[in-house]
């Protein structure tokens, strides 16, 4: 297998970022905001986090009714999506506060909710941001082979019913990420190429976050008083809806038409556009004027934005998407954006749905064939 070069270069800038950074700059100086810190920030966690801890808390001491659980459940996993989105995110990324260990306090949220914050970061702000839909090196556009979301992925045959069980396996994928992680740093330490730095303190965060997280949503329930297939019937409710949840709005910034899907040029493995603007080619926003969206998905609906400014609080992003417009518009770059959640949702199916079949895997490989004659 011919090894993948992790140094993937970029065009040089033609000033495209430069003249974002100074305008986004200039709009925060004038309206005298600050880019972190943000009160808005601070109660919408606290709504969250009070959103998710009291459906938990429903769950184990409230009624006896089974429907009523079964809701509770469901409550539980979109609170925990929640704190996915809107929460651990920002943090995650540097953009909650502008102090180091108030990002790293809120950030362990997603270790308390099975999932590694070390490793996230380096999976998400590492590869994906760097390396957006460039196969090899963007670990969210792989799928481990069973799910093909590139067409420079290799096409096996189930693809073709993958617009058909993908949320079979959205609804799994928490329970997958949560056993990967312990693999990934306790053993493998790479993606693809890439090597994970693991040292002492990161592999005691993600015990200590292991056994929290179980504490929680396990041990608790069992010791008050449910039968282990109570348990896991909760837990998987819970969990299979934050997966279904969180994966389906996750895909849709990257994997539909019209975003770029990226090769470098070889042998010098370089992408011929400047990283700002491959960011904007590879990424799309959705649903700008729904409210509800806005605020549940912690702005990732304004993907574009998240992607060239991931340390600024999303609550600022309705504003900086209009000055990106006026830049890309004036560069000649075409910024992508969906109105409504329902048209990125189709949109991503029906790219899955292509990817799926061999006459899209030919196409692709008869344009590369042209390109490289």
């Amino acid at each position: 297998m011919t090894q993948v070069n992790t140094k993937v270069t970029f065009a040089k800038n033609i000033g495209f970022r430069k003249q974002l950074n100074e305008r986004v700059d200039n709009y925060f100086q004038e309206n005298n905001l600050a880019k972190r810190d943000n009160p808005a920030m601070y109660f919408k966690t606290f709504l969250i986090l009070g959103w998710t801890i009291s459906a938990w808390t429903f769950i184990i001491f409230g009624s006896d009714i089974l429907w009523l659980k079964i809701l509770g459940c469901i409550c539980l996993g979109l609170g925990i999506a929640g704190i996915g989105f809107s929460v651990g995110h920002d943090a995650n990324h540097g953009g909650y506060s502008n102090k180091t260990s108030i990002n790293r306090a809120i950030a362990f949220s997603y270790d308390i909710i099975g999932l590694s914050s070390y490793l996230w970061r380096f999976r998400h702000n590492n590869l994906h941001h760097t390396y957006t839909n460039i196969l090899g090196h963007d670990v969210e556009i792989h799928g481990d082979g069973l799910v093909r979301m590139s067409p420079y992925m290799e096409h096996k045959w189930y693809h073709k019913y993958q617009h058909i069980f993908m949320n079979f396996i959205y609804l799994i994928i928490p329970f997958y990420w949560s056993l990967s992680d312990v693999q990934i740093i306790l053993f493998k330490r790479k993606y693809h190429d890439h090597i994970v730095p693991v040292k002492t303190k990161d592999i005691l965060v993600l015990l200590t976050g292991k056994v929290i997280w179980l504490g929680i949503f396990c041990v608790i329930p069992l010791v008050v008083g449910y039968s282990p297939l109570e348990v896991l019937a909760g837990f998987s409710i819970a969990y299979m809806t934050y997966g279904l949840v969180i994966c389906n709005v996750f895909m849709l910034a990257h994997v539909l038409e019209p975003v770029d899907f990226v090769q470098p040029e070889m042998p010098s493995n370089n992408v011929d556009d400047e990283w700002a603007i491959h960011q904007v080619k590879t990424t799309v926003d959705f649903a700008p004027t729904n409210q509800f969206i806005n605020w549940y998905v912690g702005g990732l609906n304004y993907q574009v934005v998240h992607h060239l400014f991931p340390h600024i609080c999303h609550i600022h992003y309705p504003k900086i998407a209009p000055i990106l417009a006026e830049v890309c518009a004036e560069f000649g770059v075409d910024y992508n954006v969906y109105p409504t959640f329902t048209g990125a949702l189709k949109a991503n199916y029906a790219l899955l749905k292509k990817f799926g079949t061999d006459s899209y895997t030919n196409l692709v490989s008869q344009k590369e064939l042209v390109i490289n004659t």
